[in-house]
C-alpha cells in the first residue's frame, strides 16, 4: 500500500468513526426526548452516503409516531434541526444527520423520485421545462437527484420557503 492509499484509507476510518459518533449523539438525544413524551420507539442508526441517519420505528402501528412527523413532515424538520444542534452542541461540528420517523421520509423520497422521473419524461416528451410546487431542500435534492438519473438536468429557484424545482429540457 502507498502513503497516499494508507492516508485516504485513514481519513475514510475517521470519517465512519465521526458520523458513528453522531448516530450515538443523536440516538441518546431522542431517546430522551421519547421518554419526556411518553413514545414508544426504537433507534435505528446507520451511515448513508456520507452522512448519519438516525431512525424512530416502533413496532405498534401507534399514531404516536405521526405526531413527531406532523403536517408534511414539519415536526419531524424541526426534530432533525434540534437534533443536528444536539450533535452540535457535543461534537462542535456542523452536522448533516438525517432523520426518519416511522418511514415517513423513506416512502416521501420513494414518492419524489417518482415525481422527478415523471417531470423528466415530460419534458422530454414536450420539449418545455417544467417548474414543480415548492418544496423542502431535502424534498429538492430528491427530485435533483431523480431528473439526473433520468439523464436531464434541473434547478431550483425562488427564495425559501417558495424555493422550487424546473427541470430543463436537455
Amino acid at each position: 500500500m502507498t502513503e497516499g492509499t494508507t492516508s485516504a484509507a485513514a481519513e475514510g476510518a475517521d470519517t465512519l468513526t465521526r458520523l458513528e459518533q453522531e448516530g450515538e449523539i443523536a440516538a441518546d438525544y431522542l431517546e430522551g426526548l421519547l421518554d419526556i413524551a411518553d413514545l414508544d420507539g426504537d433507534i435505528d442508526m446507520d451511515v448513508e452516503a456520507d452522512r448519519a441517519s438516525v431512525s424512530i420505528i416502533s413496532d405498534s402501528h401507534s399514531r404516536d409516531l405521526q405526531k413527531l412527523v406532523g403536517r408534511d413532515g414539519e415536526v419531524l424538520e424541526a426534530l432533525q434541526e434540534l437534533t443536528r444542534l444536539a450533535v452540535h452542541r457535543d461534537t462542535g461540528d456542523r452536522s448533516r444527520l438525517m432523520l426518519d420517523i416511522g418511514g415517513y421520509r423513506a416512502k416521501k423520497r420513494t414518492e419524489l423520485s417518482e415525481l422527478g422521473a415523471k417531470a423528466a419524461a415530460e419534458v422530454r416528451s414536450s420539449g418545455e421545462s417544467v417548474r414543480l410546487k415548492p418544496m423542502t431542500p431535502f424534498e429538492r435534492k430528491v427530485v435533483h437527484d431523480a431528473v439526473k438519473a433520468a439523464g436531464l438536468r434541473s434547478e431550483s429557484e425562488g427564495e425559501e420557503p417558495e424555493r422550487f424545482v424546473v427541470v430543463l429540457p436537455a
